[in-house]
């Protein structure tokens, strides 16, 4: 087995694992993560994830002691190899659909070589085909960008 599939089923082990875990015993209450919609003309970064649960856009759960920008910055880079040059709050929602977490949702701007992670292979779509493939908790983005500017 290579070590590339190693680590996609050590990942979608660890994911399945904690989701099913967090959903029974929150114990630390809401999450917070943060997002980050970067574009690319008329195409948008996601991660196909190696858990198999379909696509999300690149951030991640926040640490307790970083701020939302802090752990976006440190999420994109370790999900997809770029580094964060700009970013600006678009927006804040809860939702359950996994965990309850409550997301921030950045615009950003990135530079570097993007790069495949444990977590998934980054790739640029268009909207259109964010809608029947993005996780459930992160839908309420593709409509954003959808009806944005």
């Amino acid at each position: 087995m290579s070590t590339g599939a190693i680590r996609r089923r050590l990942f979608w082990a660890i994911s399945r694992t904690g989701i099913f875990l967090y959903r029974r015993l929150p114990i630390f209450g809401s999450l917070r993560a943060s997002v980050a919609v970067i574009r690319e003309a008329d195409r948008v970064l996601v991660i196909e994830r190696h858990d198999g649960r379909g696509i999300s856009f690149p951030g991640g759960i926040a640490f307790p002691w970083e701020s939302d920008a802090e752990a976006l910055r440190r999420e994109v880079l370790e999900e997809t190899g770029l580094h964060i040059t700009c970013l600006d709050l678009n927006f804040r929602y809860f939702t359950a659909a996994d965990v309850p977490c409550v997301i921030t949702v950045f615009s950003a701007q990135a530079a570097g070589q993007v790069q495949e992670s444990w977590e998934g292979l980054p790739c640029w779509l268009g909207v259109s085909e964010l809608r029947a493939r993005v996780l459930p908790s992160q839908k309420p983005i593709v409509e954003n960008i959808a009806t944005g500017p």
